[in-house]
């Protein structure tokens, strides 16, 4: 959505969404950074641009500036029209490449749906042979709902990527992000924001009456899937959807 919207929809929001706990300042926002990965072959980004009904992502997201939060490693699924996601959680002292590479190097997790959801981030892993390729990271505002605790609505901004090295995570000084939310990120006649309405499968009332209120038209937008079509034009290639010629 365009700049000039969001100021109206966080006050449409605000009668309904109370600030993220997660989240700091005014607007309630944090950072995130996302490590995406993919098999040689690009798989799971293909699948996303081919839009393939059932299809899951391979990720490893943490939280705020400092990098010493909470590492999570999630699988995220889309089957038909839904969207499932499971992770398991490490400290950041426990992070670091054994936890990807060594087939019993398994963290100390809180509970025994983690080990199952580690074990099976591993497993896919294994199965289609993924490394790190895309390195994420943008500022989430971020509202809950006040009754209805399913809901939430997000704005992402800021948003930028740049080539992986390994597991490792890059701080703010780096200089090498490039930027995603312009015109040509987002594939749009404007740069702007990523709004995202998310809810249980009892959509609240109040959000259908914001969707027809501002206008809002669903669309897709694949952080990651864009750094690859980004990252194919400023290599040089020509992008089209069914391409390999991607430029990581």
């Amino acid at each position: 959505m365009p700049k000039h919207m969001v100021d109206e929809i966080r006050a449409y929001a605000r009668l309904f969404c109370e600030p993220d706990c997660n989240a700091s300042g005014t607007p309630p926002s944090y950072t995130v950074s996302t490590l995406q990965l993919d098999s040689p072959k690009l798989s799971l980004h293909l699948a996303k641009e081919r839009k393939l009904v059932n299809r899951f992502k391979l990720r490893v997201r943490t939280y705020g500036t400092d990098l010493k939060g909470t590492y999570f490693f999630e699988v995220k699924r889309r089957e038909e029209n839904y969207v499932r996601k499971t992770r398991s959680k490490v400290r950041a002292e426990q992070y670091c490449d054994a936890l990807f590479e060594e087939p019993f190097c398994i963290p100390d997790l809180d509970a025994d749906f983690e080990v199952s959801n580690h074990l099976e981030f591993l497993r896919l892993k294994n199965a289609i042979g993924a490394r790190p390729v895309a390195h994420i990271r943008y500022e989430r505002e971020s509202w809950i709902g006040t009754v209805d605790k399913d809901v939430r609505v997000t704005m992402d901004r800021n948003i930028r990527y740049r080539r992986a090295e390994g597991y490792r995570f890059f701080g703010e000084d780096d200089g090498k992000w490039r930027v995603m939310d312009s015109e040509m990120g987002l594939r749009r006649p404007f740069g702007g924001l990523v709004l995202e309405i998310k809810s249980s499968l009892q959509v609240p009332t109040w959000i259908l009456k914001m969707i027809r209120h501002f206008d809002l038209s669903r669309t897709g937008f694949c952080k990651y899937s864009t750094a690859m079509r980004l990252e194919s034009l400023f290599s040089g290639d020509r992008y089209t959807a069914a391409s390999d010629r991607c430029g990581f």
